[in-house]
């Protein structure tokens, strides 16, 4: 991680192939510069990855999964020029803001 943080960029994704598994391609996030060192489960990655596995494989719809100590599924859809993220969330945090 040491090493990672030194890159002079938000984080690193590592991605690869999901062979003959349910996945269309399997993924980790790294930002260490940031505090995070893997995070679990990285919706804004994904739109990155999605674009460029829909041009590896040629399919329009697609199952990713993070894989990361917790895990994460996200069924990814390219329209137009927009990334559709699809999956189970749960709420981390909660802001209201007064005025």
């Amino acid at each position: 991680m040491n090493a990672v943080a030194k890159f002079p960029m938000r984080g690193v994704i590592a991605t690869c192939g999901g062979g003959s598994g349910p996945y269309d391609f399997l993924s980790r996030f790294f930002a260490p510069r940031f505090g995070v060192n893997e995070d679990p489960v990285t919706r804004s990655a994904h739109c990155a990855l999605d674009p460029y596995w829909q041009s590896k494989l040629n399919k329009r719809d697609l199952l990713g999964y993070q894989a990361s100590q917790r895990g994460g599924v996200v069924r990814v859809v390219v329209e137009g020029n927009r990334v559709k993220l699809l999956g189970q969330s749960i709420i981390m945090s909660k802001l209201e803001l007064f005025h």
